[in-house]
């Protein structure tokens, strides 16, 4: 049965191997996600509430992670990364990791969360181009692939270029 809650220190070696080994076939990775979360765990943007597992007869074969950015003066979320084992994959595990990391957002106070990901997919589960919102990428990229989400539906519209924390590396 699957199960999905909170990360700890204990699961950092087998959500090192999911991360690897999920972006092993990727069409669009530079390999090196799973060096991204451990920077990224130890950085000001990490959300542990937001660094979800999916586990299987105690076994993680997903994970989820979203950390703080910066649009202009709002506080809001990125969804980087979302791997799961490729064997588990196509199973709607990485959508219940996603609507159960939405979910958390929300209750957090987080109102828009931004993805670069596969526009096919991500659309399924809400994410629009970011560009609708006004929220612009820091780098090129094709608008389909940039996308973003309005988790809360009351939230005050907001604008600008997404500002990432250092240990993604665009600057």
């Amino acid at each position: 049965m699957l199960k999905i809650r909170q990360e700890n220190e204990n699961d950092y070696e087998e959500v090192y191997t999911v991360i690897k080994k999920a972006f092993e076939t990727a069409e669009h990775s530079d390999g090196n996600e799973q060096e991204l979360v451990i920077k990224l765990r130890k950085s000001k943007s990490f959300i542990p509430e937001l660094s979800l597992v999916a586990v299987d007869n105690n076994k993680i074969i997903g994970y989820i992670l979203f950390t703080k950015i910066k649009i202009v003066n709002n506080t809001e979320l990125a969804l980087a990364p979302l791997a799961i084992l490729p064997e588990y994959q196509r199973k709607g595990i990485g959508t219940n990791l996603i609507k159960k990391g939405h979910e958390i957002a929300n209750q957090l106070n987080y109102n828009y969360s931004v993805v670069l990901g596969n526009d096919k997919y991500y659309h399924k589960l809400g994410y629009i181009p970011a560009s609708n919102y006004n929220i612009k990428a820091p780098f090129e990229v094709e608008d389909n692939y940039f996308m973003a989400i309005k988790l809360n539906q009351n939230a005050k519209a907001i604008y600008g270029i997404v500002e990432y924390d250092k240990a993604f590396g665009i600057y």
